[in-house]
This record gives structure tokens, C-alpha cells and sequence, in this order.
């Protein structure tokens, strides 16, 4: 009868506890708001010309993407290594070099966990 009446009286103090509260719905955030379907746009663009190693093609789509959404990680990235590779036959230090440096750095500050992928996502 005890042991009744203390479950009993769990079950009620349980039931009478307030829900957890319910987190509102992230807001839109003004990044988020730019044309990111253009950006994927010019993104699949650009590898595809980069695979045929057209990188002058490569360079405007990527351009494209990064002023469509200059937040734009894998935009960086892809902007950055097709400067990479229009400098790859000059020296080191050449000033395309630096450029993908800094495109590079800039991805890898808006997010450091980035992975190119080599392929359109179509």
C-alpha cells in the first residue's frame, strides 16, 4: 500500500512538471538571405569547366559565386584553387599564388571544416 501510494504520487508530482521550453526557430540571418541558388548555380558551373581545364571560364563562375554569396566557403575555395592553378607554372611566390593563399585562408575562416567536392551536386 506504501509502495502504491509513492508511485502514485511520483506519477502526479511528474505529470504537474512544466514541459521543457521550446526553442524558437533560428532566424534568418542576413548571409542567409543572399541568392544561394545562384551561387550553387555558378558553383557546379565552374567545376565543370574546371574539370575540362578551362580555368579563365572556371575563374568568372567562381567569381560569380563569391559575389552571390561572399560567405560562401567552398566559392572561396574553389575561387582560390582555380587562381592556384592559372599561377601553377610560375614561380613560388608569384602574385596568383598569393591570391589563392588568400582566398584559401578565407574559406578556411568561414569554415574550417570544409571539404571540396570535385563534382556537381546535380
Amino acid at each position: 500500500m506504501l509502495l502504491s501510494s509513492l508511485v502514485l504520487a511520483s506519477a502526479l508530482a511528474s505529470a504537474q512538471e512544466p514541459a521543457p521550453p521550446v526553442a524558437p526557430p533560428p532566424q534568418e540571418s542576413a548571409v542567409a538571405s543572399k541568392d544561394t541558388g545562384a551561387g550553387q548555380s555558378s558553383i557546379d558551373a565552374g567545376l565543370a569547366a574546371f574539370k575540362k581545364r578551362r580555368f579563365a571560364k572556371a575563374e568568372a563562375e567562381f567569381q560569380k559565386a563569391v559575389d552571390a554569396d561572399p560567405s560562401s566557403a567552398a566559392a572561396n575555395f574553389y575561387l582560390g584553387y582555380t587562381y592556384y592553378k592559372i599561377a601553377e607554372p610560375h614561380r613560388r611566390n608569384s602574385p596568383g599564388k598569393q591570391k589563392a593563399l588568400e582566398y584559401f585562408n578565407k574559406a578556411f575562416q568561414l569554415d574550417p571544416s570544409f571539404a571540396p567536392v570535385w563534382q556537381s551536386r546535380k
